[in-house]
């Protein structure tokens, strides 16, 4: 029999990753230029659209936060296992995507999944960072360079042979990546679809 406290400590670090991911960085680091960025570029409150709206310092800042409240909430399910960290990863996530801070709208996951994968895996990290930025190089789409390592991430799990939590993990991460860019994906076939730009916002 599993012990209740056990139960109920999980839970709660859970709900606490859930809200860590759902902290919207982008929104915030918006404000300190007095910017509010859902009304600008795409209207996402993630890193690409802080890049595309703030610039290139401010949306590495936006980066480097989304991707640490993912790595952070991995990290503090670690010490109950790699399948704690998966879930609580997952919850940081979800928590970006759907925050109830932005009324339950967010970013795509990206960042925030860049962020569990580089504390759990890091050389598939690597891998992936290099698949996303030689497509985005070749084709100057972010979203491209996104699917396609979304896209690699749960092949490199597999032949790499990495434990089968995190295997699990990058399956789910990945298709729930590519859904969330479902209206990217639409634009591109359509020949609609921004490409990268400098800062817009003026």
């Amino acid at each position: 029999m599993i012990n209740p406290i056990i139960n109920a400590s999980s839970l709660g670090l859970i709900v606490l990753s859930f809200f860590l991911g759902s902290i919207p960085f982008a929104y915030l680091v918006g404000r300190l230029r007095g910017i509010d960025i859902r009304q600008h570029g795409s209207g996402n409150v993630g890193a690409t659209n802080a890049f595309r709206v703030l610039g290139a310092g401010f949306g590495a800042l936006t980066l480097i936060l989304d991707a640490g409240k993912g790595a952070l909430a991995a990290w503090l399910g670690l010490a109950n296992g790699e399948t704690m960290a998966v879930i609580a990863g997952l919850a940081a996530i979800l928590g970006h995507t759907f925050s109830p801070f932005m009324r339950f709208k967010g970013g795509k996951g990206v960042a925030s999944a860049a962020g569990v994968v580089l504390l759990l895996v890091p050389d598939v990290t690597l891998i992936c960072l290099l698949a996303f930025g030689l497509a985005v190089f070749l084709t100057k789409y972010v979203s491209v360079g996104s699917l396609t390592a979304a896209a690699l991430l749960p092949l490199l799990m597999f032949f790499l042979d990495k434990p089968l939590p995190y295997q699990l993990f990058a399956l789910v991460t990945a298709l729930f990546v590519i859904y969330r860019h479902n209206s990217n994906i639409r634009r591109l076939l359509a020949g609609t679809e921004n490409p990268i730009t400098r800062k817009q916002h003026k």
